[in-house]
């Protein structure tokens, strides 16, 4: 069973790819609000996959991805996102995220997207 942290601002977009994930053999270890949050969790539990949003209070998910991947070069870090983000999703890319999803999305393909790992 795939370990994953769920990392957004918004509780209902957290408590949304739980409920996806718990019914595809996921384990929920964590959920982050801000990239801060995530960068510490992700020390502590050590997922095999963080969804993490862009756009976010105190840090946003640019940044954490960026420490997550300098502590951990070998994170699966996937970047969830809005429309009109492009320009962000492809510097996360570049600085290591795995892949991106773009909200809204359908519960088939977040579990494709993570059953990659």
């Amino acid at each position: 069973m795939k370990r994953i942290l769920v990392v957004d601002d918004a509780v209902f977009m957290r408590l949304s790819i739980k409920s996806m994930l718990a019914k595809h053999d996921f384990d929920v270890v964590g959920e982050a609000e801000n990239g801060i949050k995530a960068i510490e969790m992700y020390k502590i539990l050590k997922p095999d996959i963080v969804t993490m949003d862009i756009t976010m209070p105190i840090m946003e998910g640019i940044e954490a991805l960026e420490e997550i991947i300098t502590f951990d070069p070998k994170a699966n870090v996937i970047i969830v996102s809005a429309l009109g983000q492009e320009t962000k999703v492809k510097q996360a890319i570049i600085l290591g995220a795995k892949g991106f999803i773009v909200k809204p999305f359908k519960e088939d393909y977040l579990i494709k997207a993570l059953s990659k790992f």
